[in-house]
């Protein structure tokens, strides 16, 4: 069955998930840590970002986790010394950050092209509702989408299949009919749980082909590559 609906991921996909998210970690880091810099970076070396190079870990909880798996990481950490409004706050700086998160280049005009081709599209993301919208809505670009969710959308967090299902529900379309792309392993999963017709890699993020290599039906460099695959020539 042809694909008639594209869901896909947020940071790492359309979001450069390096300039954009390596400077937030720091912020969350040192917001969970209360000022201690020495702390912070044992929160973020201990949970997926080299506090030194930025460098990110596939998979790992800063990686791809939701606010609330980033909080309950920290505050496994931390202990009694967690702050009391830890995932509020972790939430409320991704939202700040989103303002003036930077777009993967040719992204916009990939997503332009793809709906002027006749696909439904989606964005699921573990980021908070209200991060996505700042995120997307800084580029203009929000508004291309015809499902957008976040992890506090009532769908659960990936890779939990039901934001994928939903985006199914809400586009009138069968999973056997979406194509989920994203540049984490949560991102596969939730696709093949979900049942989506094809799962798409992209390398884009925080991921190596070898990463995601057994979940995925193909890997791209980035979702820019996608307007020259057959799969998405035109949807009728």
């Amino acid at each position: 069955m042809a694909i008639r609906a594209i869901l896909f991921d947020k940071d790492g996909t359309l979001i450069d998930y390096r300039r954009t998210f390596v400077p937030i970690n720091r912020e969350v880091a040192l917001y969970a840590a209360g000022g201690d810099p020495l702390l912070a970076a044992e929160l973020l070396g201990r949970n997926g970002q080299d506090p030194e190079t930025g460098l990110i870990e596939a998979g790992s909880v800063l990686a791809a986790g939701s606010i609330g798996d980033i909080a309950k990481a920290f505050a496994a950490q931390l202990g009694h010394n967690t702050p009391g409004d830890l995932e509020s706050g972790i939430e409320r700086l991704f939202s700040a950050g989103g303002a003036r998160s930077l777009l993967i280049e040719g992204v916009a005009d990939t997503i332009a092209e793809l709906r002027s081709r006749g696909f439904l599209l989606g964005v699921a993301s573990n980021d908070s509702e209200r991060g996505l919208a700042a995120s997307l809505g800084a580029h203009g670009i929000l508004g291309l989408f015809d499902f957008a969710a976040g992890c506090d959308a009532g769908f659960g967090g990936k890779p939990d299949p039901r934001m994928a299902l939903g985006f199914c529900r809400a586009v009138g379309v069968a999973p056997r009919e979406i194509a989920v792309i994203g540049d984490a392993v949560h991102d596969l999963a939730m696709a093949r749980s979900a049942g989506a017709g094809l799962a798409i890699g992209v390398l884009s993020g925080t991921s190596a082909r070898a990463d995601l290599a057994d979940l995925a039906d193909l890997i791209l460099d980035s979702v820019n590559d996608m307007p020259r695959l057959d799969a998405f020539a035109g949807c009728s």
